[in-house]
């Protein structure tokens, strides 16, 4: 682990890649798994205001989930997370013509409708954020149905901290991404 301001990175942020391929995994990350995306409590705060503004661009199951369970939930483990449809997608993703999922609240934020993009969670994918007490730990999160994003990102050798370059900005800042990027130069 790297310590750089208050967080700590895994190695693998530096040492693996990672690039998104939409095309061959069509989003699957939004629609697999069996928990929705982690929020803060401010998070759920904006998605409550932001509401109105994001659901034209949500699908009916989408906002059908939501009016029933809300904007955000309580996880039975006591996680703050969007909540899904049918115990499957994101009640926030789309899907476009080719049956990618897609984020409708990044929908919104590209039309001008809101000024927020989306969870940081989700901004930060594959990158997984645990607060402690006063640090904020960062890791990668190797899921299999990402086999082509580490087969892309070895073509690209696209490191997974620079994938998620503007997520780590938004959450940390321009300097201290700076010092990350010094600390990998210097290790190369």
């Amino acid at each position: 682990m790297i310590r750089i301001g208050s967080a700590l990175i895994s190695e693998d942020l530096l040492e693996k890649q990672f690039a998104c391929d939409l095309n061959a995994c069509h989003g699957a990350c939004c629609v697999a798994g069996e928990a929705g995306a982690p929020l803060s409590s401010e998070e759920t705060t904006i998605l409550d205001e932001l509401y109105p503004k994001i659901a034209p661009y949500l699908r009916v199951e989408g906002r059908a989930a939501i009016i029933e369970q809300g904007t955000s939930i309580v996880s039975s483990s006591g996680d703050l997370e969007t909540p899904l449809v049918n115990g499957a997608e994101c009640a926030y993703v789309v899907f476009d013509d080719h049956n990618r999922a897609l984020c409708g609240i990044e929908s919104a934020k590209r039309d001008g409708a809101i000024d927020w993009l989306k969870p940081l969670s989700c901004h930060l994918y594959p990158v997984r954020a645990l607060e402690l007490d006063e640090l904020t730990a960062l890791n990668y999160h190797h899921w299999p149905i990402c086999s082509t994003a580490c087969d892309l990102g070895k073509t690209q050798k696209t490191p997974v901290y620079q994938f998620v370059k503007e997520a780590l900005i938004r959450k940390f800042g321009p300097s201290w991404f700076e010092t990350l990027e010094q600390h990998d130069k210097l290790k190369n």
